[in-house]
Formats: structure tokens, C-alpha cells, sequence
């Protein structure tokens, strides 16, 4: 199956996203994903299908499809929403002055419609064509409402005019100003939609930069090259001084400083980096100067992989949007039926004369907006998941925002997320052997773990001569296991693994020798500074938690005692802790926060996985959260954004429906001038889109 992921240009609203997305589900296309703000698209071609037909049937809707090897050329200024509506504007200016001034001039019908007239072809080059392609696609848009409401006070008054009717004919400046009206409607939705996505723009442009190429001769001697970071690949040497943007990913090794790494882990302080450490591309050298090996370009960094994650979830739909979508689905025909009836009604039963009739029916056409329902989700969200990236908070999907709302306990494991993971080796004890072969031992079966514990580990004694040995395995919650030349099985990991060989459960982890005590170590875990301020702000809020984990019961109670954590479960094996974590979402739906890769099970059949950001690769994927500054602190604002974004939603939501339930019979009763419903029409997307753009400064403490 052949993924297309392109963009589209030419999507005035989130009518027009629906529009496509209507016709590639029609089509047979899968995963439909679309965007308005980022004018993004992306679906899957089943086996068989012809993409490009499909992108040319997208074409012939009226928009144009700009692949990722096309680049795309800038769009004429005449084409612009703003070109259009001051076009406009300068012919209906008159036409509406003619209603408060006695100029004669502006009352003649000949001038009225040669000022309409080119107003009138603007809006049907935009809105006519748009209209007519959605019909001939069987998706009528909101633009067909548009269109029929123009043109019926546009031909009214022109049959007027040319039969000599009289003034009472003359609505010119109604079909004008329902056009311009709502081409002003149109953009200024554009750019309040535009303002949802500042978060990830801002991230998005971080990506481009200079850097200083490394450049090594023959004699070792070293030549700078200043290039786009685009032209850089994996292995390349590159130079940064204070005040330059790290340019890819990597890893110094030579040099230090401290690196403002706020735009993308939301840690607001400079962080110390030194050789051997990593740096993350994009991100501010405040001071210092290193030089370091890149080790990810392109889309294999960390600010694309934030990037890329933001906005899939942003194409995401909660059940909430998708029953907004069903009901924009029928909302046209609805539409037209109810402007009809409105006419028939009028000037059928109540005897009211043509014009009136007329410009009541049309007043229902252009105050009528499916847009609204079509935007009601997206805009929150994406300043919801903007606001989050920005924070160093990754939410993968709509439906994780959705989800928060629900969340009554969490489940946190122990080891690298209550503490910090970086464990200091205390008392150990060789038995049977010398010192220095149990330390080689030890650290020869651990360099193969990713277990915290164990990079610790491996880190303190990294240097001792190594073990050769056979067959290394890690059996995940237990510990590690290998054979030596001679045969001796050898095995290290938990009490757990140990219990045959010793009934002493005080030690950190053991060394086995054919099943036989061999050795232990004890380790001092330091605690997260911020954990017990998290814990007490979950507690606060009505938040049961709850400690699950691998290590020793005796020093779960112990840190859990120390926390206020409500309830432990020690000695879990990963398969334990996914039956426990189902077990609880059976009273009440359930985050999970760990780290390892004990834990990815466990992160992915809770309700909400949330994983650290120095976690294993697998507990990332696995997670629906990822706090990025490695932080536990950033919880509570994760937990406070998807709740606060949810109810914005349901704001928009609400105000979508409302506004067409009240606003549409208003106009069919006779209360609403055409001219004051497209206006009004126009503004109710902004009201939307103003709405989710608070969530940018809203205080979401929960």
C-alpha cells in the first residue's frame, strides 16, 4: 500500500478539507488525513488503485496538489483571499453608500450593475467554480450556499433593470456585499486559523540553518566550511560557537557549554553538555564552543520526529468531530431545502411580494455555516498539541486530548521515572571469586542491557577487562543471561531471578553461577526532585496513584511511603504488570508512566501511555505522551492542556450548533438582512478560531 503525503493549496476552509476528504473516501483511499492550517494531506493508495488519478480527480476540484519533490512555486498576489476581498471592496463601497447619501448618480441601475459586475465575476471565478466542482463531485460545500444567494439577487436585480422595473428591483448592493462580505469572512479565517499553528511554525523553521563544516587534509589539518545544514550527513564534523544553532543532531567530542534547549523540551535554564554527550539539532549553543559528529539528518532527528508526531495528531478526529462531520456532510441540502421552504412560505402563504420573499430566502443561504462544525476541532487542537510541543510535551492524537478528560488513576513504574534512573553503585559483594572478576563479569553482561540499572551500571565500570561470553540474552524483568567459554551459565538480575539460590531480598541485583549465589550489588536510586510536588498535585485533583514495578517490595513501600503514593505493586514481571494495568482499567480508565522496556506493554494497553524522553526507543512508540525535558513535572500541564483542549472543543463545538440552530430561522422568519447575515456568517469562524487560540495563554492548572 503506497502512502501519499502532499500538499494542497488553494483550501479556503475546513468545507474545503471536507470536500476532499469526502472525495478520496469515495475514491476508496484509506486514512484519510488533511489539514487546513498546514495544508497538508496525507492518505493511502490500496493495492491496484491509480494515485495519480486520484491527485489529478483532487485537481479537478478546484485545488492544486504540490508534491514533496515539486516544491511548489508561490501563488500570484491577484489569487490571494486578500487581493480578492479589497478588489471587491472598491466596487461595493459605492454600492453601499448610495443607501445613507441622495447622490443620484449612485441610484441609477446602469451604474449599480456595472459596480456589481465585476464584484459579481470575482466571487463566481472563486466561489462559483468551487461550487460547481463540489456539485459535480456529488459534495455540495458551502460555497454552493454562497453562490446560489449572490446570483439570486444578482439576476433578480438584473431582471429589473433591463425590463425598467423600478427601484424596488434593485438589490445590486446585497449580491456585492454578501461576496466581499464573505470573502472578508474567508480570510480573516484563514489567518486566525493560521495563528493555531504558531507553535509548530516556530518549530518548523528552527530546522533551517547554517553550519560550519569540518574539513580534515592529509597532514590532520582542519578547514571550516560554512554550508545549509540540509547538505550535512551522518559522519560529518561540524564546529559551533556561542550564539550558533546546533545544526543536526549529534554528539560532541570535543569541546562544552551550555545549550538552550527551551523551543523543544520546554526547560527554560541552559543545559551543560560535555563530550560524549548529545545535543539535539535546532536547538541554541548560549555559550561555549564544541565540535561534534552528526548522528541523524533530515527526518531521522529529533525536531522532525516532534514535528512529523504534532502533526499526524493534528489529522487525528475524536468521535466528538467525527459526528460534526456527518452532520456538515448533510448540511447543504438541508440548507437549500430550508431557503426554499423560507421562499415558497413567504410568498406563497404569506403573501409577501417577490423581492422580500427572495431576500429572505437568500439571508438563509449566506447566514447558514458548515465551516464552523468543520473547524470546531481542528483549531483547538492544534494549539492544544502546539502549546504542548512548545512546553516539551508530545500527545500523539486528538483522541489521547479527548482521553485526559476521563483519567482517574495513574500508574507510575519506579526505576528512571520516580527517580532519575542515574543509580550510584553502594555495597557489592564477590563470592566465590576475586573482585576483579566479578566486576568483569558484571559489566560484560550488562553493556548489553538498556535497563537503567544497567546503564548505570556499565557507565561506573566501563574500562574493567571484559568477560568474553556466549548466547547474552535479557529476559526481560528479570535480568541477564550468558554462557562463558567453559560452560558456566552465568546470570544477573533481580531478587526475583535469585529467590532458589538466597532467601536475602535486601540486595539490589545478584550474580548467579550455575544457579549458585556468585555475588550482589547494592544501589543508591536518587529520588526526582519534583516527584512529590507531582504526586501531591495528582492527589489534589482526585488522582489515585499508584506505584507498579519490577524492584523489591520492601523498597517500593519504602519510596512510596515517601511520596504518598496510594497503592504499590512490587516484583511485577512485564506480563504481570500488563494484567495489572488491565485490571485497573476495568474500575476506571488509567494513565501509565515508565520508561523501560519492561514497560512498553504495559505504556500501550493503558489508557494513556506516557513515557520520558531519555526512555527506550520501544517505550516511546509504544506511549501516547512523551515528555520531552525529561521531566516529570511537565504531568500535571500534560494532563491540564489535553483536559482544558477537550473543553474548548466542546466550546467550539457548541457555538457551531448553536449558531446555525439560532441564526437559520432568524433569517427564514424575516429578522436578518442578507448583507448582516453574511457578515455575521464570516465571523462565526473567527469566534471559533479565537476561542482556541486563548488556549495559548489560558492557565490549565486542572
Amino acid at each position: 500500500m503506497e502512502t501519499i503525503s502532499c500538499k494542497v493549496k488553494g483550501m479556503n476552509c475546513s468545507s474545503c478539507a471536507l470536500t476532499i476528504s469526502k472525495y478520496l473516501e469515495k475514491k476508496g483511499m484509506e486514512d484519510v488525513a488533511i489539514s487546513v492550517a498546514t495544508e497538508e494531506l496525507r492518505f493511502n493508495v490500496p493495492q491496484g488503485a491509480n494515485a495519480g488519478e486520484i491527485i489529478n480527480g483532487i485537481n479537478s476540484l478546484g485545488y492544486e496538489v504540490v508534491l514533496p519533490d515539486q516544491g511548489g512555486a508561490t501563488k500570484p498576489f491577484y489569487t490571494t483571499l486578500t487581493f480578492k476581498f479589497w478588489f471587491c471592496l472598491v466596487f461595493t463601497a459605492p454600492l453601499l453608500l448610495h443607501m445613507w447619501v441622495n447622490w443620484h448618480w449612485l441610484h441609477n441601475a446602469w451604474v449599480q450593475l456595472a459596480l456589481t459586475l465585476p464584484v459579481y465575476i470575482a466571487g463566481m471565478l472563486h466561489f462559483g467554480r468551487s461550487a460547481f466542482r463540489s456539485l459535480k463531485n456529488g459534495m455540495a460545500n458551502m460555497d454552493v450556499l454562497v453562490t446560489l444567494g449572490a446570483t439570486a439577487a444578482f439576476l433578480y436585480s438584473l431582471t429589473g433593470t433591463l425590463m425598467n422595473m423600478g427601484a424596488d428591483y434593485l438589490f445590486y448592493e446585497t449580491a456585492a456585499a454578501i461576496l466581499t462580505l464573505v470573502f472578508l469572512g474567508n480570510l480573516l479565517e484563514e489567518r486566525s486559523v493560521k495563528s493555531t499553528t504558531t507553535a509548530i511554525a516556530e518549530l518548523a523553521k528552527m530546522q533551517h540553518t547554517a553550519a560550519k563544516k569540518i574539513h580534515v587534509n592529509e597532514k590532520g589539518e582542519e578547514h571550516i566550511d560554512e554550508v545549509d545544514n540540509s547538505a550535512l550527513r551522518v559522519g560529518d564534523r561540524v564546529l559551533v560557537n556561542t550564539g550558533d544553532k546546533i545544526p543536526m543532531d549529534g554528539t560532541i567530542y570535543w569541546g562544552s557549554g551550555h545549550v538552550n534547549e527551551s523551543m523543544i523540551t520546554g526547560e527554560s535554564e541552559p543545559v551543560s553538555k560535555n563530550e560524549k554527550e548529545k545535543v539535539i539539532g535546532g536547538t541554541l549553543l548560549d555559550n561555549g564552543s564544541i565540535k561534534m559528529y552528526i548522528t541523524a539528518t533530515g527526518k531521522d532527528t529529533v525536531l522532525s520526529y516532534i514535528i512529523e508526531l504534532v502533526k499526524q495528531a493534528q489529522h487525528n478526529k475524536p468521535p466528538m468531530q467525527k459526528l460534526a462531520d456527518r452532520i456538515s456532510g448533510i448540511f447543504v441540502p438541508v440548507v437549500l431545502g430550508i431557503a426554499l421552504l423560507t421562499f415558497l412560505g413567504w410568498y406563497f402563504i404569506g403573501g409577501t411580494p417577490l423581492d422580500v420573499a427572495i431576500m429572505r430566502s437568500v439571508a438563509v443561504l449566506v447566514i447558514a455555516c458548515p465551516c464552523a462544525m468543520g473547524l470546531a476541532t481542528p483549531a483547538a487542537v492544534m494549539v492544544g498539541l502546539g502549546r504542548a510541543a512548545r512546553n516539551g510535551i508530545l500527545i500523539k492524537g486528538a483522541n489521547t486530548l479527548e482521553s485526559f478528560r476521563n483519567i482517574r488513576q495513574i500508574v507510575f513504574d519506579k526505576t528512571g521515572t520516580l527517580t532519575t534512573g542515574k543509580l550510584q553503585i553502594g555495597e557489592w559483594k564477590a563470592i566465590g571469586m576475586e573482585n576483579e572478576t566479578f566486576r568483569s563479569l558484571v559489566y560484560s553482561l550488562e553493556k548489553y542491557s538498556s535497563h537503567p540499572i544497567a546503564r548505570s551500571l556499565a557507565t561506573a565500570w566501563k574500562g574493567v577487562p571484559e568477560t568474553p561470553l556466549q548466547q547474552v540474552r535479557e529476559h526481560k524483568g528479570t535480568g541477564m543471561a550468558a554462557k562463558d567459554k567453559e560452560g558456566n551459565e552465568w546470570r544477573l538480575g533481580s531478587y526475583i531471578m535469585a529467590k532458589e539460590a538466597t532467601t536475602d531480598d535486601t540486595h539490589s541485583i545478584y550474580l548467579l553461577r550455575n544457579g549458585m549465589l556468585a555475588g550482589w550489588i547494592d544501589f543508591i536510586d536518587e529520588l526526582r526532585p519534583e516527584a512529590q510536588k507531582v504526586i501531591a498535585e495528582l492527589k489534589q485533583n482526585g488522582i489515585r496513584t499508584i506505584l507498579l514495578s519490577g524492584d523489591m517490595r520492601r523498597k517500593c513501600e519504602q519510596l512510596a511511603g515517601e511520596l504518598g503514593i496510594d497503592e504499590v505493586f512490587a516484583e511485577q514481571s512485564p506480563q504481570q504488570k500488563l494484567q495489572k494495568i488491565d485490571q485497573l482499567m476495568q474500575h476506571a480508565p488509567t494513565a501509565m508512566v515508565g520508561d523501560g522496556i519492561n514497560d512498553a506493554p504495559a505504556l500501550a494497553k493503558a489508557t494513556i501511555g506516557i513515557s520520558l524522553s531519555d526512555s527506550t526507543q520501544v517505550a516511546m512508540q509504544s506511549a501516547n505522551v512523551i515528555l520531552l525535558n525529561n521531566h516529570l513535572g511537565a504531568l500535571p500541564l500534560a494532563m491540564g492542556l489535553g483536559k482544558h483542549t477537550y473543553l474548548t472543543i466542546k466550546q467550539n463545538l457548541f457555538w457551531a450548533f448553536i449558531y446555525n440552530v439560532v441564526a437559520i430561522p432568524v433569517a427564514a422568519l424575516g429578522f436578518l438582512n442578507p448583507i448582516v447575515g453574511a457578515l455575521v456568517m464570516g465571523l462565526s469562524d473567527v469566534v471559533l478560531a479565537i476561542n482556541s487560540v486563548r488556549l495559548r495563554f489560558k492557565n490549565v492548572s486542572h
